[in-house]
């Protein structure tokens, strides 16, 4: 490709500035001051000074520029593409096949790409198929449309997402793991092999209906999907390089667990259970009546260990939704979400309320807000992060999306989504609504990896 074809490209592309002026500080020509532009409003960088608004600059300037990112040997190359988040990733691999092979290098050795990538919202759009789906990217403020894997996206259940990966349920009940940037997509093992699940064949021997320990039978497989799995979870497991995923289902809440790789679910004794995190090589597990438990699920024999039997001033169900998370400073934070209905009889978020868990104590202290952090929170994982790592994110505000339990029965709903400000309570929108209402939007954090099955 030639330079002037590269600037093109490159003005195309709209790399951030902090990119470029690292790519050339590493490799500076002696005795040269670069100057780095994007499109306009734009700041002048000269070497280690940001100086002032200045107009374009000529085109021989973007030519030298481009002339000495084209001579960066490959590892330095790598280095700086491992900066990128990913639509920039994936942008910079399109401008000529040396910097192809850099991406291609990176993606195949992903312990080198380690930058923090903003979440993204995950929906479908009616004007997209039933395999489609787009993601909006708040940092770029910008949609990028996906195509998935059978079966449809609109079909099925969005019951969980951590890690980059999506845990859904088809029609038939069927769980998979998704990564919608890859592609990839892992079955989990039949819903069949829970311990509470009992299927009812058909004169062919095919699963015809499923029925749960003290419940009816249900006639209708999608509903019965959204009956039985209420939320699902998914933890790396350093020992196998892969992940388990663990999920809580009725009847009464129960908790089972799998491997990637696993031909049926194992079970978990207890029940009540409302959300779970993994902290320190542990799963630790909430129950709706404040009790807080352990499980070590790497050894031969898994038992519970009691934490707490009830957490005292414990967030009920009469108060609101209960998340966990552990915050980048260490700490396991409790989030309480109020909900009203409107005149209309939606659901929609009122307020959220912060605790810090004190485990020797036993009990919920209240925070006042999150200061120089954001939360994301839903049906995924929740999730703390620093501001000052996501510059683009609102300091002190919860990211949210609806987490309504049988939400098959309000598809037609209008969507709680939005941002909250833990300040003064108030909410906005994250964008104008782009978004059918079903399968409900959901946060997802893109990731490169793929699973070696």
């Amino acid at each position: 490709m030639g330079t002037c074809s590269l600037v093109r490209m490159m003005s195309f592309l709209q790399l951030d500035l902090r990119i470029l002026r690292t790519l050339l500080a590493l490799s500076p020509p002696p005795g040269s001051h670069w100057k780095f532009r994007k499109q306009p409003p734009f700041m002048l960088m000269e070497t280690e000074t940001v100086v002032e608004i200045l107009p374009e600059p000529p085109l021989m300037e973007t030519e030298t520029v481009v002339e000495t990112l084209l001579e960066l040997p490959l590892d330095v190359l790598m280095d700086i593409f491992s900066l990128l988040e990913l639509p920039d990733l994936i942008r910079v691999s399109s401008v000529c096949s040396f910097w192809r092979s850099a991406y291609s290098t990176l993606h195949n050795q992903l312990g080198q790409y380690k930058r923090p990538q903003t979440p993204c919202l995950l929906y479908a759009s009616e004007s997209d198929g039933e395999n489609g789906a787009c993601l909006y990217n708040l940092a770029e403020k910008r949609v990028y449309k996906l195509t998935l894997p059978d079966p449809p996206i609109r079909s099925r259940h969005l019951i969980g997402s951590s890690h980059g990966w999506l845990v859904t349920a088809d029609e038939k009940s069927e769980l998979h793991l998704l990564n919608p940037i890859t592609g990839q997509q892992i079955a989990l093992p039949s819903v069949i092999t829970i311990e509470q699940v009992e299927p009812i064949l058909d004169s062919a021997g095919a699963v015809n209906i499923y029925k749960m320990w003290d419940l009816e039978q249900d006639d209708d497989l999608n509903e019965f999907s959204d009956c039985l799995c209420i939320r699902a979870f998914v933890f790396p497991d350093p020992p196998t390089g892969s992940y388990i995923v663990v999920l809580i289902h009725n009847p009464e809440q129960y908790l089972s667990f799998a491997r990637v790789g696993d031909y049926k679910w194992t079970s978990l004794p207890g029940e009540n259970y409302e959300q779970c995190i993994h902290m320190d090589g542990l799963l630790y597990a909430f129950t709706d009546t404040g009790g807080v438990y352990t499980f070590d699920l790497t050894g031969p024999t898994i038992t519970r260990n009691i934490i707490a039997e009830e957490m005292e001033n414990y967030i009920s169900a009469t108060d609101g939704h209960m998340y966990v998370v552990q915050a980048p400073w260490g700490d396991m934070l409790q989030v309480c979400r109020d909900t009203e209905r409107t005149a209309e009889g939606f659901t929609k978020t009122k307020k959220m309320m912060l605790y810090k868990t004190d485990m020797a104590a036993k009990e919920l202290v209240e925070m006042h807000g999150l200061h120089d952090h954001v939360l994301f929170l839903g049906r995924s994982q929740l999730q703390c992060l620093s501001a000052e790592e996501y510059p683009q994110l609102k300091t002190n505000c919860v990211y949210f999306t609806d987490d309504m339990t049988y939400i098959s029965k309000y598809k037609n709903d209008d969507r709680d989504i939005g941002i909250l400000n833990l300040e003064n309570g108030s909410r906005e929108e994250i964008v104008s609504q782009l978004w059918c209402n079903w399968p409900n939007p959901i946060w997802i954090t893109p990731n490169l990896m793929r699973m070696n099955m």
